[in-house]
């Protein structure tokens, strides 16, 4: 048997000496061909030197299912160096998250932050998500290879010069490196000793400043697609920087700005990168721009100088071009090495955001109570539909140049989205409900496309609704009684007739409604002349109610009577008081098609019986403190509003119902923050909490202590404390420090606060029970009896010693044992030597009694 194992120890050394410095890097990427086929591209960078080499290679699909894939290309680009490319097709089954993956046995040798790296697993990973809501998805194309070179002592600086051309957003994190299974690699570390190793999480530039050890370094970069807020995909770069003692400075390109432009629009810019030793510079870019197929950007490629080098970028720009997130070109500068074979580096990431023009035309004609919009068809035919937004009166918005849609600060909200590019006109009558006659109405219109992205927003349109009907502006309560009172109602009267279809007379009919719905309405009136705007409702109950007014306009012509149109309805203003400590809180209704700016607070003197302003908010709420409890207080509100709209009365005012209530405190005060602090020696807990009267409250007066003495157990008073200064107890006379406390304050008018802080404490906080491991039971008087150390919390324990056969040769049920060390079977002394014990120590705990099982041994000396 010994012989069998020693065999497999050296087959395995064997094995790990021919699949030795194999893996440097690599990564998975995939294409969505059809349906739910999927072409994968498997890249490994590998020591060429190595006998390890793969023809094929074994890929997990994540399905339950694998493959071995084909290397269809080899490039040997170094005598040390190669790269390999495998590529397989495979088709699932539905709708998932699928994770491609391949384990290889070895990395190669010597990797400085991975200990051992010969032994370790080289892994990778893509993962695949099929979403039956979003369009296939293509993983990003990686552009700059996983290798890479570095100098001591010098900033490196990597990018994967990844392009999506789907134009999901991509986010870059460092994670560990994997091994077997996906797991982290034992012991892994980022290298990031005594200098900086940092991951743009946007631009995916990886800086490293600067490296003080020579050697490989094994990272991987995770890089997550997301569309429209959710996670469609991701892949594991696994990448391996080369760091070495050369005398070369990196090339530095000069910053470029990131931009925006409308699509159509030509950009042109000039790169241009130094080299302080004058070393040969080789001036490269890739990204999206430069791959795509449709009016790709233009750049010379491999463009050099010596110590200095510029090169045009040009990008004719075009509608296809349009998309949300912004394009990243990665501008790469390399030196010929200044006589090391180490070339260094220096990348600039450029974002460029191509956004769609803004719909041109806009125009907003009123008819009846609805607007009616038009516009030109989207210059830009892979736009998908509009989004329409509308404000009460002109802003006077023009956007930035990186500023697409409508921003919220403008006040505009989005009312609707037309899923159709042809479709470019739109009615607007609040979706069903009609517009406000005398509001100014401003519109604007975006573009979008398919992945969300918006153009810029049209020029604003304003309009008003042709003023044919009357326009309501006061619901004004008078006189306030649960009778008798009174309300004063007036609108302005239609100015912009059409005699010719609406000849005349006319009649005004009055509706009202009671309650804060405005259900039920009931005719309460009528006004035969045109210029008779005012009406008075009398005889109503103001004090309690909430009233709703409607005026109905008709053409009263005999044999000729019709209805012309409404106005919209307004509310009231209706006081609710809600009484606090010192405090009375006003609320009240803002139901109204006007707007209003301001809301005046008057409150009633005493003296005079005047009602006397306070204060004003924008708001429907406002606080009135200082008050003394017990004391009544009445208050009425004035509304100041208009419409934006001219021809109107302008400030709009009104007045609510007088409304009173009595202060007084309802109000529980805020609850302790409690602290214990444990005394294992007398087995007690003080109890330490903050005085509310302190921070938060004015008139605690007392405090309930309460106290359970397991978790989770029900709560009971243990003490009350009539002091509010005094913010200490002490629990004493326990049998086990352990329990839960909390605190309750009282204030002067019995509110309680809510329950403090829990605080539960532990035996565990003291020395537990424990026991020697020496006793001397030779009768002189000095410890001749075998006993614990001192103790607390123990109910009972259950002790068995055994002798180093395993005989038993003491038991005891009482937590001082008091052993004299005599054997429990004959009453003989047991003999000088070690015995072992184990000890079941049954003690108070949070749960309750709770075993706690200890073990160990005692010497026994009675020399």
């Amino acid at each position: 048997m010994k012989k069998y194992l020693l065999f497999l120890f050296l087959l395995f050394i064997c094995l790990s000496q021919v699949f030795a410095t194999h893996n440097r890097a690599g990564e998975i990427t995939y294409k969505h061909l059809y349906g739910n086929t999927y072409k994968i591209t498997l890249l490994t960078y590998t020591y060429l030197p190595s006998p390890a080499d793969r023809p094929e290679l074994e890929v997990f699909w994540g399905d339950g299912t694998s493959d071995t894939l084909p290397r269809v290309q080899k490039i040997d680009l170094t005598p040390v160096m190669r790269k390999n490319i495998y590529e397989g097709i495979h088709t699932y089954g539905g709708p998932g998250t699928f994770v491609i993956s391949l384990t290889d046995p070895n990395r190669n040798g010597g990797v400085i932050n991975i200990l051992n790296s010969v032994n370790v697993p080289f892994y990778i990973e893509t993962v695949l998500i099929i979403n039956p809501f979003f369009t296939p998805n293509n993983s990003p194309t990686l552009t700059f290879p996983p290798i890479d070179d570095a100098c001591l002592y010098k900033p490196f600086i990597h990018n994967p010069g990844a392009y999506d051309i789907d134009g999901d957003s991509l986010s870059y994190t460092l994670i560990p490196c994997k091994r077997e299974d996906g797991l982290n690699i034992i012991g892994y570390t980022y290298p990031t000793a005594n200098n900086i190793f940092t991951l743009n999480p946007i631009t995916g530039d990886l800086l490293w400043d600067s490296p003080i050890q020579a050697g490989e370094y094994n990272v991987a970069i995770l890089i997550e697609e997301w569309r429209n807020g959710y996670k469609i995909g991701s892949i594991i770069r696994d990448m391996q920087i080369s760091v070495v003692q050369c005398n070369n400075d990196p090339p530095i390109i000069d910053p470029i700005l990131d931009t925006c432009l409308e699509a159509g629009a030509l950009l042109q810019f000039n790169v241009h990168a130094t080299d302080v030793n004058m070393d040969k510079i080789i001036l490269t870019a890739t990204g999206g721009p430069i791959v795509m197929t449709n009016s790709p950007a233009q750049f010379p490629q491999n463009t050099y100088g010596y110590g200095s080098v510029t090169a045009p970028f040009i990008w004719q720009t075009e509608c296809s071009h349009v998309r949300k997130q912004p394009y990243h070109v990665n501008f790469k500068a390399t030196d010929d090495g200044n006589g090391t074979p180490v070339k260094l580096t220096d990348i600039e990431t450029v974002n460029i955001t191509i956004i769609g023009p803004a719909p041109k035309n806009l125009t907003a004609n009123p008819q009846g109570n609805s607007i009616e919009l038009s516009w030109n068809i989207s210059e830009c035919d892979n736009a998908v539909g509009y989004k329409i937004y509308r404000r009460n009166s002109y802003y006077g918005f023009f956007p930035d140049y990186c500023e697409t849609g409508v921003p919220a600060y403008t006040g505009y909200s989005q009312i609707d989205k037309i899923q159709n590019i042809n479709d470019t006109t739109y009615t607007d009558n609040n979706h069903g409900i009609g517009l406000v006659h005398g509001v100014d109405y401003c519109y604007m219109v975006v573009a979008f496309y398919p992945d969300d992205a918006e153009s810029y927003a049209s020029l604003e349109a304003c309009t008003t609704l042709i003023k044919d009907i009357p326009i309501i502006t006061n619901v004004s309560i008078n006189h306030t009684d649960n009778s008798n009172g009174s309300a004063y109602i007036a609108w302005s009267k239609p100015t912009e007739l059409d005699t010719i279809q609406i000849p005349g007379p006319y009649k005004y009919l009055i509706n009202r409604s009671e309650g804060l719905q405005g259900t039920f309405y009931q005719l309460i009136d009528s006004l035969n002349n045109l210029n008779d705007t005012i009406f008075s409702d009398t005889l109503i109950n103001t004090k309690n109610n909430i009233f709703n007014y409607r005026i109905d306009f008709y053409n009263d012509e005999p044999a000729n009577r019709f209805f012309v149109g409404s106005t919209q309805i307004a509310q009231s203003i209706f006081i609710n008081l809600t009484p606090g400590d010192n405090k009375l809180i006003l609320s009240w209704s803002n139901n109204v098609p006007w707007t209003n700016d301001k809301f005046v607070v008057y409150r009633q003197n005493p003296i005079t019986l005047q009602f006397d302003s306070i204060g004003w908010t924008s708001d429907t709420t406002y606080t009135d403190i200082n008050l003394i409890n017990g004391k009544e207080y009445c208050y009425k509100i004035k509304s100041i509003g208009n419409y934006s709209a001219s021809g109107i009365i302008n400030p709009i005012i009104n007045f609510s119902q007088e409304n009173c209530e009595t202060p007084q405190d309802l109000e529980k005060p805020c609850a302790p923050i409690l602290h214990v602090e444990t005394n294992c020696l007398t087995v007690e807990n003080t109890l330490i909490w903050s005085n509310p009267n302190n921070f938060c409250s004015d008139d605690v007066v007392k405090y309930d202590i309460y106290y359970s003495s397991v978790a989770n157990g029900d709560f009971t008073i243990i003490s009350t404390n009539n002091y509010p200064e005094d913010t200490t107890f002490v629990h004493s006379n326990l049998t086990s420090i352990a329990g839960c406390y909390t605190i309750v304050a009282i204030d002067s008018f019995m509110n309680q606060s809510n329950f403090s802080n829990i605080v539960c404490i532990d035996i565990d906080v003291c020395d537990l029970y424990s026991l020697p491991n020496v006793f001397t039971p030779n009768g002189d008087g000095t410890n001749d009896y075998y006993t614990p150390f001192p103790y607390s919390f123990v109910d009972h324990i259950d002790l068995e010693i055994f002798n180093r056969w395993g005989q038993i040769v003491f038991t005891s049920i009482d937590p001082d044992i008091n052993w004299d060390g005599k054997n429990k079977n004959n009453g003989d002394d047991v003999s000088d030597g070690v015995y072992f014990y184990v000890c079941d120590v049954y003690e108070y705990r949070l749960e309750g009694i709770v075993k706690r099982t200890i073990t160990g041994y005692v010497h026994v000396y009675r020399k």
